[in-house]
């Protein structure tokens, strides 16, 4: 720790948050800020007093104290005293910063977000600040209006093409007009991202959505800073300038736009996937790399200058905050400028700027600025990454290439290597001899001779940098690559090690071309984009990608344990081949064992998953098979009224799965697609792909966009799709099934629609699910007056999301449910579910559940007692 202070003080920081984020977590009573500041001020005297004792180290002579060769040596009592008093020092540090990490996440509980006096959905008269300016890009214009200090809502615009004029705009109007506003919410499932805290994170606390050709009426004056104006301006000037050196080419428009400035607002998802496939995402995000790049550029150009030290110091960090400013205030350039800058001053006071070291100066200012940044994904890879380069790459490459690069310089001279190394000196030697060799075979200098050797070693030293660098981030990155993205990429070591060169030449020269407007340096940095999306395609040809579920708790901890002990056993030999291995085989364990999912062995499951307006149901089984009914989905439109562009995300990828993965599910025996309707199955291929089910299960399904998509990610699986009517019965994972609808003589129509359903029935012990997908009146009336008398179900999902279309009368008489499961999005525009449904079932005594109200419900059967619990509570209720 004398090498690098600052690790300490950061280490206890971040353990003293942590933990008071755990205990609010759990429900338990938090501490205040009384409480941090108390204990704080107590562990610092005690730091104080262990600080102030602490051994001074003297120039007098040690004494000798001779004592028998047979007898143990004698430790003096002010050694032990010196030792206690150094431990003592240590631990009163640790706990005094862990103490102040408790008193700063104490102290940042807010007040209640600002509320609006207005129902969700309401439209309003809004009046603000623009603060961000609007973007144009398929078919949407986006920007933020500040109401109020700390009170900002995200403004969508939506046009009926890419022709129709966008709203000039710009940083600092105040502006007036009529939008229908809402509030944000989360997918209520355990795994799903938190994207209310995400948005209040930045005071936006509402969304509110126009028509393209609403009125917008500037009023006069105006709001904000001269400097964000400025900023601003630089950064539509980028964009503006980006349009013009690739006019109609919307990927690199688009791609450039994101990977110079931080403008992501244009990019399309599909772009992005083979580097998300191959794990190498992270050179498009706006990053640490990127600012990098810059910063060698710009040294370079202060090389060529030769300009002092001072200068270069002044001008590189000018330009980093500014382009920090531009790029939007990215956190994880916000970082990489703030490290720049420690590093920058240690290098003025003439001090040793040790990487891990400025990494905890950084860190712990960040984490005072704001506590929550520790919990932050980006955070965690950003700080992950420059640690594993301090912690393992530069003592790897220290102890390796680093020995011997030295002596490569000036091979001729026989006097410029006396000051290295003896193993460099020997290296040296030997390279002359080489080139004298050479020479002597060749018949050219031997400078020229030794130039070769030169280069030749450096390549290879290159490289071999890459690979060790590339090697330890896919190892030490494996945790939060798992736990945020659940990917493994078998190509990620390659592709990195391709893709991050070509993205270092991206960066500078799309710099250059913006600053400039010069074509061939804009091409440039086209061409290595388009070479890095080639290289990513090639990649996924031939290495498999595999989805991996959440590890065990257990796990994780001793992976990061095992990384913390092999980052200090490499500063020592005699523990360094007994930690590393240990690591290794954790890595392996983490990437390929699989374990078992969470679930209840011998019981029937029915879990209706929180996927907003949609349908998505998990089945466990008695023993232990896995089904899962509809994968939601963003509503389509193209048959309705309603116009609406919906977000670019995938419920099925974003949603679905990282609840199943949350579960450590890995495979799902059977998917079943009720009906081809988007909020049912848009999620489904993606789905399939990541879970490859042994068959998919189907009722009635005419051609249709969706299903084509869902036949060919079955195909790609190799999934069986097997269809289902009415009579079939069979035993499946220790419960009974039985198809209900469609019947056998049904004939779909040329679209899909609702009575396509594929209805059945889960049987287990005394116990009967009902699963109906969206089947309407007319098949309801079929099932409960039909040859085959309804019997009695005691979990009924509710059909439609709770339409008046369904859950007749006669229906929920013949059946007689106990309970009742409704899926449906909070404030959906279709109102559901209906109040008319909602009587029925009440006058019935119905137990109803639903997923807009209780988030993610879950229904449990032993066969003989039911039990229920949901999102709100996580607690099971029992029910005899």
């Amino acid at each position: 720790m004398t090498r690098e202070p600052l690790l300490l003080p950061f280490c206890g920081l971040a353990t003293g948050i942590a933990l008071a984020a755990w205990f609010n977590r759990q429900g338990l009573e938090g501490f205040t800020p009384v409480e941090g500041c108390a204990a704080t001020c107590v562990f610092a005297q005690i730091y104080a007093f262990a600080w102030l004792n602490r051994p001074v180290a003297t120039k007098m002579e040690p004494e000798v104290t001779e004592f028998p060769s047979d007898s143990p040596p004698v430790i003096k009592p002010d050694q032990t005293a010196n030792n206690t008093l150094r431990y003592l020092t240590t631990a009163s540090l640790f706990l005094t910063l862990a103490a102040a990490g408790i008193w700063l996440q104490a102290a940042r509980r807010k007040g209640p977000a600002p509320v609006l006096n207005a129902a969700t959905g309401e439209t309003l008269v809004l009046s603000g600040c623009v603060v961000d300016p609007p973007v144009f890009y398929e078919h949407r214009s986006r920007f933020l209006l500040e109401l109020e200090r700390g009170a900002i809502v995200q403004v969508s615009l939506y046009f009926n093409n890419d022709t129709d004029p966008a709203p000039n705009l710009h940083y600092g109007d105040r502006v007036e007009f009529e939008g229908k506003i809402r509030e944000p919410h989360n997918f209520r499932n355990p795994g799903t991202f938190d994207y209310v805290d995400y948005l209040a994170r930045k005071e936006i606390y509402w969304t509110a959505s126009a028509r393209g050709d609403v009125p917008i009426k500037v009023l006069d004056g105006r709001c904000g800073s001269r400097f964000d104006a400025f900023i601003f301006t630089v950064r539509t000037g980028a964009l503006e300038r980006l349009e013009r050196l690739f006019p109609g080419d919307t990927y690199a428009n688009g791609m450039l736009a994101a990977i110079l400035v931080g403008e992501t607002r244009k990019l399309d998802k599909v772009w992005t996937e083979h580097f998300r496939r191959t794990g190498t995402y992270h050179a498009l995000v706006i990053s640490g790399l990127h600012f990098s790049s810059l910063m060698f550029l710009l040294a370079l150009m202060f090389r060529i200058a030769n300009s002092g030290a001072m200068p270069r110091l002044l001008a590189g960090l000018a330009v980093g905050w500014m382009y920090t400013a531009v790029s939007g205030w990215q956190p994880p350039v916000v970082r990489a400028a703030g490290g720049l800058t420690v590093f920058l001053l240690a290098r003025c006071f003439f001090r040793e700027a040790r990487l891990l070291n400025v990494l905890a100066a950084t860190g712990i200012a960040y984490l005072v600025y704001d506590s929550m940044e520790l919990f932050d994904a980006s955070f965690q890879l950003s700080f992950a990454c420059v640690a594993a380069i301090g912690a393992f790459v530069e003592p790897i490459a220290t102890a390796s290439s680093g020995k011997y690069s030295p002596a490569l310089s000036h091979l001729t001279n026989r006097w410029r290597g006396l000051k290295l190394a003896p193993v460099a000196q020997e290296f040296r030697v030997e390279l002359r001899l080489l080139a004298e060799t050479i020479s002597l075979w060749t018949r050219l200098p031997e400078t020229w001779a030794a130039f070769v050797i030169r280069i030749a070693f450096q390549i290879i030293y290159f490289f071999y940098d890459i690979v060790v660098t590339s090697t330890v981030m896919q190892i030490a990155l494996a945790l939060p690559m798992l736990l945020y993205f659940h990917r493994f990429s078998a190509s990620g070591l390659t592709a990195n090690m391709a893709i991050i060169p070509l993205m270092s030449i991206v960066v500078p020269f799309g710099i250059l071309a913006i600053a400039t407007g010069w074509q061939w340096a804009a091409g440039v940095a086209n061409l290595m984009l388009r070479w890095s999306e080639a290289v990513a395609v090639w990649h996924l040809k031939w290495a498999p990608e595999f989805r991996v579920p959440d590890p065990p708790q257990w796990l994780a901890f001793s992976f990061g344990a095992a990384l913390l002990v092999c980052a200090f056993s490499l500063r020592k030999a005699r523990w360094r081949w007994a930690a590393v291995p240990v690591a290794l085989a954790m890595f392996a364990t983490l990437s390929f064992v699989r374990f078992p999912p969470v679930i209840e062995p011998g019981k029937l499951e029915l879990t209706a998953i929180d996927v907003g307006q949609g349908d998505s149901l998990l089945a466990a089984f008695p023993r232990g098979q896995l089904m899962l009914v509809d994968a939601g989905g963003i509503i389509g439109f193209a048959n309705t009224k309603v116009k609406r562009h919906p977000p670019q995300i995938d419920i099925g990828e974003d949603v679905v799965s990282p609840y199943l993965w949350a579960r450590r599910i890995d495979r799902l025996d059977v998917v079943v697609s009720s009906h081809a309707h988007d909020d049912h199955v848009g999620g489904m291929p993606a789905v399939i792909a990541n879970f490859h089910p042994r068959e998919l299960w189907t009722g009635a399904n005419p051609p249709s966009e969706i299903w084509s998509k869902i036949e060919a990610a079955a195909h790609a699986a190799g999934t069986k799709i097997r269809s289902l009517h009415q009579g079939e019965q069979f035993d499946f994972g220790g419960a009974k099934i039985e198809v209900l609808a469609p019947l056998p003589e049904y004939v779909p129509s040329s679209t899909p629609k609702n009575n396509d359903s594929l209805v059945f029935l889960i049987s287990y012990g005394k116990h009967r699910f009902l699963l109906t997908g969206d089947m309407e009146q007319a098949v309801e009336l079929q099932l409960a007056f039909g040859d085959r008398p309804l019997p009695h179900v005691d979990v009924l999902k509710v059909a439609h999301h709770g339409s008046k279309t369904s859950s007749t009368a006669e229906f929920l008489d013949r059946t007689r449910p106990s309970f009742a499961l409704i899926s449906d999005g909070i404030d959906n525009i279709f109102h559901h579910p209906h109040p008319t449904v909602i009587s029925r079932l009440d006058e019935r005594h119905v137990a109803t559940l639903r997923t807009d109200v209780e988030g993610i419900v879950t229904v449990m059967s032993d066969g003989k007692s039911l039990s229920y619990r949901t999102g709100r509570t996580m607690l099971p209720v029992r029910v005899r």
